[in-house]
């Protein structure tokens, strides 16, 4: 675990401490362009607090909505988000590639 990790998991469990409800976004699997490594995670609270990144931005937004409904239901997701090479830049990505996020609630 590289220190950014662990810091998104510190920030997570104080979250968790306070009562907040909590989902973690976990980068599981890439492929081709992806500007954050298999390992990298996202904390995000049912109040709307961030901590961390899964992809340098592109995807949060899209995992942030996905968190919310995994904090409402219980149910944990696995998220994929692909990008062909003629529509990378639109989204800011150097060339196509392939993110796999799983989203889970902690509390």
């Amino acid at each position: 675990m590289t220190e950014e990790t662990e810091d998104v998991l510190a920030i997570a469990g104080r979250w968790v401490a306070e009562g907040e409800t909590v989902a973690l976004a976990t980068v599981v699997e890439t492929w081709g362009s992806s500007p954050r490594p298999p390992g990298s995670r996202l904390a995000i609270t049912a109040s709307g607090r961030l901590a961390g990144s899964v992809s340098g931005g592109c995807i949060e937004g899209a995992v942030a909505e996905a968190a919310r409904a995994v904090m409402a239901s219980g149910r944990p997701q696995l998220l994929t988000f692909g990008v062909t090479n003629e529509r990378a830049w639109e989204v800011g990505l150097a060339c196509g590639g392939t993110v796999t996020v799983f989203v889970e609630k902690l509390a």
